[in-house]
């Protein structure tokens, strides 16, 4: 009897050709594709980056080309509550999330992998850029960088649990984007040259504030900007529309260059601060998941990415120290400062192509 296999397909290129793939070794296979919100309930009516009709029309065509059956489940609910809620509530505190590792950890590989085990499918496949492996050494699943690193998502995929990788296929972690195009192209697929969406599902204009203040139907209040000393120095649009880093945009006119160096929610300031005053030692973070360990119990050499687009050469990666301080909290301390070390995003750590585990930032020291 054949391995039975969900394939989350978005309606792109990539869970297209992993779809064929998996079929190709021999899997029963059924798509799948989440319907994750409603364009009108978010205030941006008409047309979006994903969950469109194209989308669902385009992994419905790719579906019936490989003779298999599709769906489209309601995540709408899951994914308001577990995703946009969270992405939405660490901005107000000041904070910059990742709503992709959010979407990863509580919709693909959980309400997913559940609704295919409510199926009777014991395996869930998608287009995602990374490898899984066994080591029978240890007796756990390793969680490693795609092949082509320029395309690698093992940051976002941190999160997942033994449990998900045990039941988890992704079939373009060996090939590169340039091979998966020709794949669907070959193929006929009707999405071979659709372009990849490099922004946030749920607003892809990038315009983060005006998402929230529609979302939530109140304005962002402003307030002071201010330099390190606490000195006013104009004032602010709304915390929601700043980050760590940011130089652009920011209304002040001074005689050198300057960037936001913190947010504070609790006084409602931007802090700003020249160059060097972005970069720290250390950070913290919590909301810990360890892949190749169950627990750090001494402190661990790695390399370190802190933002989904960073270097790519794994050369280029910032060398650290990290040592498990509590049951949810790590400690990562730099070999050289880094910048702009932001709090919400995630912290992910390396051991070569393996990754150690992750977690979210909290601060710096």
């Amino acid at each position: 009897m054949s391995e039975k296999a969900v394939i989350a397909m978005s309606g792109g290129v990539d869970s297209s050709v992993a779809a064929w793939l998996i079929k190709e070794q021999g899997f029963q296979c059924i798509g799948i594709t989440l319907k994750l919100f409603v364009n009108e309930d978010l205030g941006k009516p008409g047309h979006n980056s994903c969950c469109s009709l194209e989308d669902v029309n385009d992994a419905r065509a790719v579906a019936y080309r490989l003779g298999m059956p599709h769906y489209v489940l309601n995540f709408t609910e899951d994914f308001r509550n577990r995703v946009i809620n969270r992405f939405v509530e660490s901005y107000e505190r000041g904070d910059t999330p990742n709503p992709c590792i959010d979407c990863n950890r509580f919709i693909k590989f959980s309400r997913l992998l559940e609704r295919a085990r409510q199926l009777d499918f014991d395996t869930i496949v998608t287009g995602h850029y990374a490898r899984i492996d066994w080591d029978g050494s240890t007796g756990r699943f390793l969680l490693k960088r795609a092949v082509d690193t320029k395309k690698d998502q093992s940051y976002v995929l941190f999160a997942m649990t033994q449990d998900q990788l045990a039941h988890t296929r992704f079939p373009l972690g060996r090939l590169t984007k340039s091979q998966v195009r020709e794949i669907a192209e070959a193929r006929g697929f009707v999405n071979a040259k659709k372009h990849d969406s490099q922004d946030i599902c749920f607003a892809p204009d990038r315009d983060y504030g005006g998402f929230i203040e529609r979302y939530t139907g109140k304005l962002s209040p402003a307030g002071n900007i201010v330099d390190e000393e606490g000195r006013a120095l104009g004032r602010h649009r709304g915390i929601i529309r700043y980050t760590i880093g940011q130089r652009r945009g920011l209304g002040i006119a001074m005689n050198k260059p300057v960037y936001v160096k913190a947010k504070s929610a609790a006084d409602n300031t931007v802090t700003l601060g020249p160059e060097e005053s972005l970069y720290a030692k250390s950070l913290t973070a919590n909301e810990l998941n360890l892949i190749s360990y169950p627990r750090l119990e001494k402190p661990l050499r790695v390399t370190v990415k802190t933002r989904y687009f960073q270097a790519s050469d794994q050369a280029a990666e910032p060398r650290a120290t990290v040592e498990q301080t509590g049951e949810d909290t790590l400690r990562v301390d730099f070999d050289k400062p880094q910048r702009a070390i932001t709090p919400g995003q995630a912290v992910v750590l390396y051991d070569g192509d393996m990754v150690v585990g992750g977690g979210t930032i909290l601060g710096t020291i």
